[in-house]
């Protein structure tokens, strides 16, 4: 579905990595803690982060062919640059609201209306916090890719373009240039 919608294997390739790469954030994360992978809540959250992910690297792509596409005079590295400083709000935006939403969860808040009180590792929470520390330790690391592995991975091919052409530029041989044919000018009959 992905190819279809960009016309490019790396790009959705690109995606799928912001995808897996969240999934080593999230690891990270559970390892800082020292926190068990909870299967059934952890995984949960696992798919729920994969979704943020996705969008915001769909988001971040379509806006780079966007303006490859307006404004085709313009380098890829300068595009790259646009395209993710024209993303990077939107992208800020949803992580930090997101992580902020979801970090009183992830420390063991819970907050019982009907009792009015706010405890420290209540029942919901402790039975929350996996899921929640999941998308807050994910969506930390996978804005940081969004926001610089996937633009420096959008500009690579083209970069990787230009250095084989200069290797072959300077392994090449230069151009023999024979004997020049000197033509003699005759003086001309009368």
């Amino acid at each position: 579905l992905l190819v279809t919608q960009f016309n490019s294997f790396y790009q959705s390739f690109l995606i799928l990595l912001a995808v897996v790469m969240s999934t080593a954030g999230v690891l990270l994360g559970l390892l800082v803690l020292g926190k068990p992978f909870s299967s059934i809540l952890t995984g949960v959250g696992v798919v729920a982060l994969a979704g943020i992910v996705v969008n915001n690297n769909i988001v971040l792509i379509d806006t780079f062919n966007h303006l490859r596409q307006a404004q085709p005079e313009l380098d890829i590295p300068t595009t790259v640059v646009r395209a993710t400083a024209q993303r990077l709000r939107p992208v800020m935006l949803t992580t930090v609201t997101t992580v902020f939403g979801l970090l009183p969860l992830a420390c063991g808040f819970s907050i019982d209306l009907l009792n009015r009180s706010i405890s420290f590792d209540g029942e919901m929470a402790v039975m929350w916090q996996p899921l929640s520390q999941a998308i807050v330790f994910g969506l930390s690391f996978a804005t940081l890719l969004t926001l610089i592995g996937t633009p420096a991975m959008l500009a690579s091919p083209a970069a990787v373009r230009q250095l084989l052409s200069r290797l072959r530029r300077r392994l090449s041989p230069p151009a023999r240039q024979g004997p020049r044919s000197q033509t003699l000018s005759r003086p001309e009959a009368r």
